[in-house]
């Protein structure tokens, strides 16, 4: 009976944590709906509450806007709203920094978090999983002897949170690792081992 009931939590576990995340994100962006006018409201116009329509809204949302912006009288637009930002102190600082990290991250010509290495953190002889994020600028490059390169180390089970390092490239380990299986990885506490690489082929 404990091994069934073992066995009935890992194949409904995974299924109920799915199901709670979905459900919160769609009901998160359900609450869009509630900028819409009263009339425009899907218990006026239907009768009734309907989950997802939020969800769907905002991602219409998001995919037209990036399809307006893609042309040349939308990349104006987009210069005339971010030269007005600009000019607002405290929301230039802020918008700028936002958009900076956005750019390096969602970008697809960027560099962030396209390799997966294997450093020693947080001493000598404790090795982890971190991430590739460019090399060191500005002038803390001026001050750094050598090759260096900017990494991340990402807690566990939470990747979001973690610690940014800038370390010899001699001191850092390139996986044949693909991102998304570190993630799961660290994600799973070490518990999702991720498959050995393919030996080569031995040449006659």
């Amino acid at each position: 009976m404990r091994k069934y009931f073992i066995t009935g939590l890992l194949i409904l576990v995974p299924l109920a944590i799915t199901a709670w995340v979905l459900n919160l994100v769609i009901s998160t962006m359900d609450q869009s709906l509630f900028l819409l006018p009263a009339r425009w409201q899907p218990e006026y116009v239907f009768g009734m509450n309907i989950p997802g329509l939020g969800a769907i809204l905002t991602l219409l949302i998001v995919f037209f806007t990036g399809l307006l912006t893609r042309n040349f009288i939308g990349n104006y637009v987009v210069s005339l709203w971010e030269r007005l930002l600009q000019r607002i102190p405290i929301v230039n600082s802020l918008y700028s920094s936002i958009k900076q990290v956005s750019d390096t991250l969602f970008s697809s010509s960027g560099n962030a978090f396209r390799k997966a290495l294997l450093v020693q953190y947080p001493r000598q002889g404790s090795w982890t999983i971190a991430f590739l994020t460019g090399v060191p600028g500005g002038d803390v490059k001026n001050h750094l002897q050598g090759d260096y390169v900017s990494v991340y180390v990402p807690t566990t089970p939470n990747p979001t949170s973690g610690f940014f390092l800038m370390m010899p490239r001699a001191d850092v380990i390139e996986l044949d690792m693909s991102v998304d299986v570190a993630l799961k990885y660290i994600v799973s506490m070490g518990v999702v081992a991720p498959e050995p690489p393919p030996a080569a082929e031995e040449r006659p």
